[in-house]
C-alpha cells in the first residue's frame, strides 16, 4: 500500500532537475508526506469543531494546504 505511494512520489520528484538518486529527494518525500498528514489531521479537527459549533483555526494558510 505505502510502497506504491512512495514510488509515485519518487517518480514525480525524480523528474525534477538535479535529482539523480533517491537520496537526493528523501527530504522532499518526507515533506510531502508530512503535508498530507497535516491535511488529514486538520480536516478531522475542522470536522470536530464544526460538530461542536466552533470555528477551527488552520495551522497552514490556505495556499499551502494539500488540496491547493
Amino acid at each position: 500500500m505505502f510502497e506504491q505511494t512512495f514510488k509515485n512520489i519518487d517518480d514525480i520528484l525524480y523528474k525534477d532537475a538535479g535529482a539523480d538518486r533517491e537520496l537526493d529527494f528523501i527530504e522532499q518525500t518526507s515533506w510531502v508526506l508530512f503535508l498530507r498528514y497535516i491535511d488529514q489531521l486538520e480536516s478531522e479537527k475542522a470536522d470536530e469543531a464544526a460538530l461542536e459549533g466552533k470555528e477551527y483555526q488552520y495551522i497552514l494558510d490556505e495556499q499551502y494546504r494539500w488540496p491547493n
